[in-house]
């Protein structure tokens, strides 16, 4: 739609609202409702919004030790904008208007913490180049049969699964909950996060759906809106979906792949595909994922992000451990896909289900392009078994360990900048220290009447 199009959308729906939304760091969204008239009136001069989403958790507790904001400076307004790209239209609101924004800085400027204008930053710097990267990514979640009030009452222990067993690929449990499949995928597609795929993973209640590709921010915005999306219509059904990448120690984790080619600028031809090569890959592929597995150990909290993430990351559970690659092979960090000249593409599957789309996305092209720059060389392809391959190093196993490494590390500062690294390490640190206060289930069983 036109800019007067959507804003004539706006002023003509009956409920006199939009609703609007930023992601934080850790890829929720924060938001609210604003009049018409409001929303009107900051269209071409933009608006603000509170910069405490950048100087809390994803639990609403103030960071210690972050500079960008805090009681320091009184959590002022920040300036922002509201992407009108982005117009959505929310089914289950009575087609609602909705639009994503990005905060801003005192110049006006892009702000160095927004994970949205992070990635802006990385596809200009691929533009530049030459490159036009298509993205897309695919969640795992688990589904429970409660609600907030249900699982905050159980302690969230002993949750009723969607459906039960282990039962990857059914067509029965489709049949079994219809209507909730029915609604993820029309009002995903309505909602303008058009989905390719659905289908049950393995585990009790798990779902698997991939969202259709397209350029990298529009990948981004469907990917971040799945999530949220994804949640609001299981309400609705008396679900909840949850996006952890690990509930249950003897559970499969949940994966959030991501999907990525080069194309030529004018989005024609695929780059990474050469059919004169043996694997179809042309060299500047064996560039990008060269330097996506160089550059994964520095940088893996952005694809890794909490605590819980690295209990995902073990061996045997469909999640990789080593820096490995391989031809359409599931045990390694990244799957090459080469068949097709439209379809040859890379998948990183370090990335887990509770990731920040945003900073996902630019931290795979961002590596990847740092790999074409300094036209690295590929190391060979794994066969087999990618658990035991160990020739080329291993992931860090601990969101502490990766939030070190990435602290140290010259790279993460050359490809995403000292200001935003700096933040985003900050707000690392801090996840770590939250998880070594309370005292846990594990420790009372292990110690209580034994110590």
């Amino acid at each position: 739609m036109t800019t007067r199009a959507i804003i004539q959308y706006v002023k003509s729906h009956s409920a006199g609202k939009v609703k609007i939304a930023y992601s934080d760091i850790d890829g929720i969204l924060r938001g609210k409702y604003i009049s018409t008239d409001k929303f009107l009136s900051l269209i071409d001069k933009g608006t603000t919004f509170c910069d405490v989403i950048f100087g809390w958790d994803s639990s609403d507790v103030a960071y210690d030790n972050a500079s960008y904001t805090g009681w320091h400076s009184g959590y002022p307004d920040a300036p922002a904008r509201l992407d009108l790209s982005t117009f959505r239209k929310i089914p289950w609101e009575n087609d609602l208007s909705f639009f994503l924004g990005e905060l801003m800085d005192k110049k006006n400027k892009p702000s160095h913490v927004c994970p949205r204008q992070l990635l802006r930053k990385v596809l200009a710097d691929s533009n530049k180049e030459g490159f036009t990267p298509f993205f897309a990514q695919e969640f795992e979640w688990f589904n429970f049969a409660e609600t907030p009030q249900s699982a905050r009452a159980k302690n969230y222990k002993d949750l009723t699964p969607l459906t039960p067993g282990m039962f990857g690929y059914s067509i029965l449990r489709t049949t079994l909950q219809n209507p909730f499949f029915h609604d993820l995928f029309e009002l995903l597609n309505r909602f303008n996060v058009p989905i390719e795929g659905l289908h049950t993973e393995t585990g009790p209640g798990v779902l698997e759906a991939a969202i259709t590709h397209s350029e990298i921010l529009e990948a981004a915005d469907r990917a971040l809106l799945f999530k949220t999306a994804v949640k609001e219509i299981a309400y609705q059904h008396g679900i909840m979906a949850t996006f952890m990448a690990k509930i249950s120690e003897s559970l499969p984790g949940c994966g959030g792949h991501v999907h990525q080619s080069l194309w030529d600028k004018a989005g024609k031809k695929n780059l990474f595909h050469d059919a004169t090569d043996k694997h179809n890959m042309s060299a500047i592929m064996k560039s990008y994922i060269a330097g996506q597995l160089y550059c994964l150990p520095h940088i893996l909290p952005m694809y890794a992000p909490t605590v819980n993430s690295y209990k995902r990351l073990v061996e045997g559970a469909w999640a990789p451990t080593t820096l490995t690659w391989g031809i359409d092979n599931r045990t390694v960090a990244l799957r090459v896909l080469s068949g097709g000249a439209k379809s040859c593409r890379l998948e990183t599957r370090v990335i887990g289900s509770d990731v920040n789309p945003y900073l996902a996305m630019a931290a795979a092209l961002a590596s990847g392009l740092y790999g074409i720059k300094k036209k690295m060389k590929l190391q060979p392809a794994t066969s087999g078994n990618g658990y035991r391959d160990y020739s080329h190093g291993t992931l860090p196993t601990t969101l502490n360990d990766a939030t070190e490494t990435m602290k140290r590390s010259t790279i993460a500062k050359e490809i995403f900048g000292e200001k935003f690294t700096e933040h985003f390490v900050q707000t690392r640190e801090w996840e770590w220290r939250q998880h070594l206060k309370p005292v846990t289930d594990w420790e009372m069983k292990r110690y209580f009447e034994i110590i």
